[in-house]
């Protein structure tokens, strides 16, 4: 059956303004999800927009594989002192039971992980730079820059997951 998980997420700070480093969202995304090919539950599914699917991190003698899902909805916000990403996830689930831990699948799953991408560009170094951020990462976490460690955003609350059918 198709199931669509909502995933919002925001970041506060200095967005724009003096010392901009351009911080965005990227258009990838992992998310924690009970594979139904694989039979696996709490797989990692890398979704990127504009995919036609999303990518099975598999597990152990499994190899990573294609599988039923993807991004059908991103958008993001951006204020003078936020940025702001809602994302709806589509992919499809069945019941099934864990090929090694004889466990039921759920859906999304039982515990719910994303992480989101972020690209930013410092104006003092002329270099891009990568960062994500979590649902199990301490909070509150703070984006720095990698070249001049300009505090450029900082994460107050983990990205919301919400199963919406």
């Amino acid at each position: 059956m198709l199931r669509t998980a909502e995933i919002t997420a925001e970041l506060t700070g200095a967005i724009t303004g003096d010392n901009f480093h351009n911080l965005h969202w990227s258009s990838r995304l992992e998310f924690s999800v009970d594979c139904f090919v694989c039979e696996r539950i709490g797989r990692t599914q890398v979704y990127e927009c504009g995919a036609e699917r999303a990518l099975c991190s598999g597990s152990r003698g499994f190899q990573s594989h294609y599988t039923a899902g993807r991004i059908t909805a991103y958008d993001t916000t951006t204020g003078a002192e936020r940025l702001a990403l809602r994302a709806l996830v589509d992919f499809w689930w069945a019941p099934f039971r864990d090929a090694r831990d004889d466990k039921p699948a759920m859906a999304p799953t039982s515990h719910p992980w994303v992480r989101l991408h972020l690209g930013t560009y410092c104006p003092e170094a002329k270099e891009a730079g990568k960062d994500s951020m979590q649902t199990n990462l301490v909070r509150p976490y703070e984006l720095r820059c990698p070249h001049c460690e300009f505090l450029i955003a900082t994460d107050v609350a983990a990205p919301a997951i919400r199963l919406l059918n």
